[in-house]
């Protein structure tokens, strides 16, 4: 199977105890892939894996499904990464975005997106006009992340690329988040859980979907609930 997961509030949050079970599950089990679905850049993904005690990913898709990595090789997977840069408008973005009352631009390493904090004073409204002026799209996560993507590029789109590269199929599949960044992967029909203690939007537009598990425990112990709810990834803990 493939556990194709968030890592902030995700992967990275829950107990001691539940990560330490989490991971070591994936440090012996040679036939789980593990891929991170993040919206950090992946400087700081490196940064996060010089720690032993954190699994290492096979893939690593960054910036919110805007770039795509294996790990071993440090080399963009192909021909993913190329559709997603062809989309980029470019440098220009930022700049047109200069005149949005109340962005925050994050300064970060960032190739094919543009990332900013926004709150309520934050136009919303022309920061989305903008966006789609350019042929991007707008994401809002955890009440104060605002991304400009590529239009058409996110977490679940890109994962669902990235599995075409592989061939591997949705069934083998379980996807993990909390926040609204996340909601591209649950909209792709892959199984999946919203861990406890995520984005109530997220809980809100998630209810219903007969492929999502809405997890009790938060973090890496929502993903052990999801493993022992879902049969078919024959994981028994």
């Amino acid at each position: 199977m493939l556990l194709a997961t968030d890592l902030d509030g995700t992967f990275l949050g829950g107990t001691a105890a539940d990560k330490e079970e989490l991971y070591s599950l994936l440090n012996n089990r040679e036939d789980i892939q593990l891929v991170f679905v993040t919206g950090r850049g992946i400087r700081s993904v490196l940064a996060l894996l010089e720690n032993p005690a954190i699994p290492k990913p096979e893939y690593i898709i960054c910036d919110v499904g805007a770039t795509v990595t294996h790990l071993a090789s440090m080399a963009p997977v192909e021909p993913v990464q190329a559709g997603i840069a062809a989309r980029w408008p470019g440098g220009h973005v930022r700049e047109t975005l200069k005149s949005v009352k109340g962005l925050l631009h994050q300064e970060a390493h960032q190739q094919y997106r543009c990332s900013y904090y926004y709150d309520d004073a934050t136009d919303i409204d022309t920061a989305r006009s903008v966006a789609t002026s350019l042929h991007c799209d707008l994401i809002l996560s955890a009440g104060k992340y605002l991304d400009i993507l590529p239009k058409g590029v996110n977490k679940g789109n890109t994962l669902q690329q990235l599995l075409g590269v592989l061939a591997l199929p949705h069934e083998q599949v379980l996807v993990a988040g909390d926040s609204m960044n996340d909601y591209s992967m649950y909209e792709m029909g892959f199984k999946g859980v919203v861990v406890g203690e995520a984005e109530p939007e997220l809980l809100v537009r998630t209810k219903g979907m007969p492929n999502v598990l809405r997890a009790q425990r938060s973090g890496a112990g929502g993903i052990l609930e999801a493993m022992e709810f879902f049969p078919e990834f024959g994981i028994y803990l």
